[in-house]
C-alpha cells in the first residue's frame, strides 16, 4: 500500500457501518476519517453523544459547540483525550485557514483545543468535541473494507453537526443515489422481522 496517492486516500470521507459489522463499538456507526494513509487511519464516530456537557471538560469551548452541546464518544481509543472538529463556512474556498484550525477536507477541519477559543469564535460554523477516536493500523481498514464491514461515502459539512446524531446512520445512507439508500431501512433487529 506504499505510495498511496491523494485519489486513494479516504481522508474526509465517511465510513458507514454495514449491518454485518459485528463490533459493538461500531454498531450503526458513522465515522469521519480525519487521516488515512499508508501508516493507518484515524477517525471519529459522529453519532455517539455522551451525557457529558462540553462545558464540564472544556469550559472555554462550550459556547462554540453545536447542539446538543455534549461531548461525543469518538471511538474506543484514548477516551481520556479530546479532539475538536469544526466546520468553517467558506473554509473550502482556498481562503487562509484561521489560526487554531487545520483543514481535513473541504470546510471540515481539526481544532487545536490548546488554542484560545476566541481565535476561532468568529470563523466557526459548528464545532463538535470528541472523547477518543477510532484507529486502524497499516492495512487494517483496507482489510475491513474488503470484508464488507463499511460503506465508504462522501461526507457533507452538516454531518459533523447533525442536530439528530441518533438518526445520522439512516440519513447518510438515505441520501445515497444507489442501493445503499435501501440499507437505511434495515431493521435494528432483523430477527424481529
Amino acid at each position: 500500500m506504499s505510495g498511496m496517492t491523494e485519489v486513494s486516500s479516504l481522508t474526509g470521507r465517511l465510513l458507514v457501518a454495514t449491518p454485518a459489522l459485528a463490533d459493538p463499538n461500531f454498531d450503526r456507526a458513522v465515522v469521519l476519517l480525519l487521516d488515512h494513509d499508508e501508516e493507518g487511519s484515524l477517525g471519529v464516530v459522529l453519532n455517539r453523544p455522551t451525557p457529558v456537557d462540553v462545558g464540564d471538560i472544556l469550559e472555554g469551548w462550550a459556547d462554540l459547540a453545536g447542539e446538543p452541546g455534549v461531548v461525543f464518544q469518538g471511538g474506543p481509543v484514548s477516551l481520556d483525550s479530546a479532539l475538536g472538529v469544526a466546520v468553517i463556512p467558506g473554509g473550502s474556498l482556498g481562503e487562509r485557514a484561521p489560526l487554531g484550525w487545520r483543514r481535513v477536507h473541504g470546510a471540515i477541519g481539526l481544532v487545536d483545543l490548546e488554542a484560545p477559543p476566541e481565535l476561532l469564535a468568529s470563523a466557526v460554523g459548528s464545532l463538535r468535541i470528541f472523547a477518543g477516536y477510532a484507529g486502524w493500523g497499516p492495512g487494517q481498514l483496507e482489510d475491513e473494507l474488503v470484508e464488507g464491514a463499511w460503506y465508504v461515502v462522501e461526507s457533507e459539512p452538516g454531518d459533523v453537526s447533525s442536530p439528530s446524531p441518533e438518526r445520522l446512520w439512516r440519513e447518510v445512507l438515505r441520501r445515497q443515489r444507489n442501493e445503499l439508500a435501501m440499507v437505511a431501512t434495515y431493521p435494528d433487529d432483523p430477527s424481529l422481522n
